[in-house]
């Protein structure tokens, strides 16, 4: 039996969507993941941070200080040599180390004195350095190099000198003491956030791996464990355990699919179970239609030759009494027999071309490969007396290979000829071209196989209006009278059975003048496959 909709529904437990969804452990998890990995991150920035400031203050300021104070103690050293080497010599060129001091002693003061300016006790070192240096120069070294007789005035500050001059060593002293100070107490503040950087990445590196097994271990335990058991299930029933029921289990929407999924398996199970009941039936109508079609075969064989047999005793009768009685009989007596000879002839042609109509698709479908081209010089062998006293002319382009019945497509092919030739228009020679062009899929247009041909029949004939465009194709439909034109009016329905049979279609082109214009469509021939010869 068939379950619907309202059933599957209340077949759905409430429980299957209550709780936590797994959208929602991953939401959660997520956040919280992510607001700790934030914290980690900016305790790791901080502690880079803050490494490099301190790394800035032992490379960039105290090191760099320490020579800078360094370079004005020997420039001072040099100062001194030159002034004392002036007052003891008298010559100038003792003058060139003092003057070259005072320019070190400028540059290396101008470079050290923005190095201690956050400090201000090396800022005071530097300051008294600079104050003793100007006071040796202005007591000491000034006035010798000015001096007229620089002996004489060395000597007589010989003493006062020395003692600024030791004052000044003593300051540059206590300035590179506090600067060494400063500095060891950078290095030391360097190797300590080493170290503390070492601990904050160790920790959140195990903070990482945390996390990661965490949220490992939640999906396995969440999310894994439950598809993997749905998927055994949904295995066992896919394998035909159609009885075999699935347990819910897990967050709230796998148990809402497990749920859907059961339900889908009693569906399938109602569905299996209708099926077969279904298939049953078919199997008998599929009996039935075979026995049918047995008498149907035998209703063909009833139709071809005994229904037949009668006609022509008719037909052969009739003529035999008008010969034999013709000098007894009027002219309306003979005008009767050739009504009834008349009779039985379309009679017997009308049960032939049912016949074929009712064949197509059942006897003679033996589909192969065929060249339309070799197709048409059979037919237009076949149709050579009528083309010669009619004057008919075929002409045609280049003509494919296609895959069909060629028995049924040498049918399809002489039934339209026949009717470009029959159809003709008064004192006009026949005119027929027949023509074809590709219709490539697209999967298959690069390679340039083409996987089906659209023909085309065009005549010069008297042509058919666009309103019998359709009725023109029914069976017996007839748009003259059978003594203007004669016929059964099938050969165009059975056109369009041959080639629906084979896949295509086949319609009126209402727009072609003057004539009539038949388009059509056939599978191309199957790649690779040998184009076969018509036979009839």
């Amino acid at each position: 039996m068939r379950i619907d909709a309202a059933q599957q529904q209340a077949t759905v437990s409430p429980s299957a969507e209550a709780g936590w969804t797994t959208r929602g452990w991953l939401g959660v998890c997520s956040a919280a993941a992510l607001v700790t990995l934030l914290a980690l991150a900016g305790c790791g920035v901080w502690v880079l941070a803050h490494a490099t400031d301190v790394n800035k203050q032992l490379t960039e300021r105290w090191s760099p200080a320490l020579i800078a104070s360094v370079r004005i103690e020997s420039a001072l050293i040099n100062q001194e040599s030159g002034i004392r080497g002036f007052g003891i010599t008298g010559e100038r060129e003792f003058l060139e180390p003092y003057q070259d001091g005072i320019a070190q002693q400028t540059a290396a003061a101008a470079e050290l004195s923005p190095l201690v300016a956050g400090n201000r006790r090396a800022a005071a070192e530097l300051a008294l350095v600079l104050e003793r240096a100007d006071r040796w120069q202005t007591t000491t070294a000034r006035p010798v190099s000015e001096a007229a007789d620089p002996v004489a005035a060395a000597q007589r500050r010989a003493e006062s000198g020395k003692a600024a001059f030791d004052a000044l060593r003593t300051a540059l002293h206590d300035q590179q003491t506090q600067i060494e100070t400063e500095r060891d107490q950078a290095r030391e503040d360097l190797q300590q956030v080493r170290t503390l950087r070492n601990t904050v990445f160790t920790a959140i590196a195990g903070m990482v791996l945390t996390l990661f097994a965490l949220a490992f271990a939640g999906l396995r335990r969440g999310v894994q464990i439950p598809l993997d058991r749905l998927r055994t299930d949904v295995r066992k029933i896919a394998d035909g355990g159609f009885d075999h029921s699935i347990v819910p289990s897990g967050p709230a929407d796998l148990r809402a699919l497990a749920t859907d999924v059961d339900g889908m398996r009693r569906r399938l199970a109602g569905e299996l179970d209708f099926s077969d009941r279904a298939r049953s039936e078919l199997d008998e109508q599929a009996t039935e239609l075979r026995r049918s079609n047995e008498e149907l075969e035998q209703f063909a064989y009833v139709a071809s030759h005994d229904l037949q047999e009668p006609l022509r005793k008719v037909a052969s009768f009739c003529q035999l009494l008008e010969r034999r009685y013709a000098d007894q009989l009027d002219d309306r007596a003979k005008q009767y027999i050739a009504f009834a000879v008349d009779g039985a002839n379309r009679m017997q042609t009308l049960i032939n071309d049912l016949l074929t109509f009712s064949r197509v698709g059942r006897l003679h479908a033996q589909d192969t490969d065929i060249s339309f081209e070799t197709l048409l010089r059979r037919i237009t062998h076949s149709l050579g007396l009528v083309m010669e006293e009619t004057g008919a002319v075929i002409t045609h382009d280049p003509l494919p290979a296609v895959h069909g019945d060629p028995t049924q497509l040498g049918v399809l092919l002489q039934n339209l000829i026949s009717n470009a030739i029959k159809f003709r228009a008064p004192g006009v020679v026949p005119k027929i071209h027949i023509s074809a062009h590709g219709l490539a899929d697209s999967a298959d247009s690069a390679e340039g196989v083409e996987r089906r041909w659209e023909f085309a029949v065009s005549d010069n004939g008297i042509g058919i209006g666009p309103e019998y465009a359709e009725r023109i194709f029914l069976i017996f439909q007839r748009l003259h009278t059978r003594d203007t034109y004669p016929g059964n009016g099938i050969g165009l329905a059975l056109c369009r059975k041959i080639v629906e049979y084979h896949g295509g279609t086949i319609t009126l082109d209402t727009a072609h003048t003057p004539g009539t214009r038949f388009v059509f469509t056939l599978p191309g021939a199957h790649d690779g496959a040998p184009t076969a010869d018509a036979q009839s």
